[in-house]
């Protein structure tokens, strides 16, 4: 299927948009190591999947309190305070200019992420670009984690378009890979991921930077 333009690009929040950088301060001042919040994240990412496939749920911020509690011997006192740290995350440099860009190209931008509700507007807020974003929306209202399919369908709804006129661009290959199936265009490009994982279906677009990415979604054909 030929892909086209999108009428509405939603932005994938932790990692692809946000630096967690915070949230990896708040682990050293606990005692652990700013090394260990990628196998932290990844646990989180896991126990949220795992809930979606045997069909039950929990917020993002109670699984990842779950996964500080295997991985870290901290109290829940301490394991709070890094939760807390996600409320002071803040933008990519790379972030501002993008959505310049498609403001002035006239797609409408969203945000779209399984995390807790008002964390991304905070943060888009702190960088100054939270009037270029028409609205951030969590799972967490609709109880489903990505990358389940029902997610990215609710939020093609939301936005009163088609899949198919909706575009999701982020640094994961999960993320990517459950927004085609589903219908929607994909766009990756690596932040924290050195390479897409080839177990995936390709993905529509594919580039070596947050800004080519959105540059090559404009590049689309318009419907």
């Amino acid at each position: 299927m030929t892909r086209n333009r999108p009428d509405v690009v939603a932005f994938d929040v932790m990692e692809t948009l946000l630096d967690l950088a915070p949230v990896r301060a708040a682990l050293e001042e606990a005692g652990q190591p700013g090394s260990l919040l990628p196998t932290v994240f990844a646990r989180t990412l896991q126990t949220g999947f795992a809930g979606v496939a045997v069909g039950s749920w929990a917020p993002f911020r109670a699984t990842f309190d779950s996964a500080l509690a295997q991985l870290t011997d901290l109290s829940e006192a301490q394991r709070s305070q890094v939760a807390d740290a996600f409320a002071e995350t803040f933008p990519h440099p790379d972030v501002e200019p993008v959505l310049r860009r498609l403001a002035s190209a006239g797609v409408r931008v969203v945000t779209l992420s399984h995390g807790t509700p008002g964390v991304a507007e905070a943060a888009l807020e702190r960088g100054g670009v939270r009037a270029l974003v028409e609205r951030s929306l969590s799972s967490e209202l609709v109880q489903v984690w990505k990358p389940a399919r029902e997610v990215y369908l609710w939020a093609a709804g939301v936005c009163h378009v088609e899949p198919q006129q909706l575009a999701l661009v982020a640094a994961h290959g999960w993320d990517v890979h459950g927004a085609q199936r589903a219908g929607l265009t994909g766009a990756w490009f690596p932040r924290g991921e050195r390479v897409y994982p080839a177990v995936y279906d390709p993905p529509h677009v594919e580039a070596g930077d947050l800004a080519a990415a959105v540059d090559a979604l404009l590049a689309l054909p318009v419907r």
